[in-house]
């Protein structure tokens, strides 16, 4: 499986991010699919012992929002999509510190915008939440706000 770029900041996938979960993904392009592990640890708890549904939340939109790079130019600015919907569906808690892993997939997609969902899995394959979102390709202005020029540096495939 060929492994995607992280960025710095992101609180999910940032590399320099020092309170980030730091996760890479994985395109599995057989099942077509982008995956990831994760052991969430338990500072990001709401309850002890159970992640917070905020963190279950953002884990999944960024997967799901990963799967429109699968086949595409993993630096082209074509694959950096934002959310515009997120539906989330909370199935059961979902443990800190166990290994966990998060699916996700496109389920349609046409030149600027992709639905997507994503999966957040215990070790057994249990769902214990999913969503589906809506992404799009933001207008070119919003990366002349991010500084995307000097950003872009710091996108790419790192090692672990």
């Amino acid at each position: 499986m060929e492994k995607q770029p992280n960025s710095r900041t992101c609180f999910v996938c940032g590399r320099q991010n020092e309170i980030g979960l730091k996760v890479s993904w994985f395109n599995d392009y057989e099942k077509q699919e982008v995956v990831a592990a994760v052991n969430i640890p338990e500072q990001f708890n709401s309850y002890p012992g159970f992640v917070h549904g905020g963190i279950v939340s953002a884990i999944l939109d960024e997967t799901a929002g990963r799967a429109v790079m699968l086949n595409s130019d993993m630096n082209s600015l074509d694959c950096l999509m934002v959310t515009t919907r997120l539906e989330v569906k909370y199935r059961r808690p979902t443990p800190t510190q166990q290994p966990l892993t998060v699916v996700g997939r496109v389920l349609r997609q046409d030149s600027g915008r992709a639905k997507v969902a994503a999966e957040l899995r215990l070790p057994d394959g249990t769902v214990t939440a999913s969503c589906q979102a809506t992404v799009v390709r933001p207008p070119e202005e919003y990366f002349k706000m991010w500084n995307w020029e000097e950003e872009q540096k710091y996108w790419k495939v790192y090692d672990d």
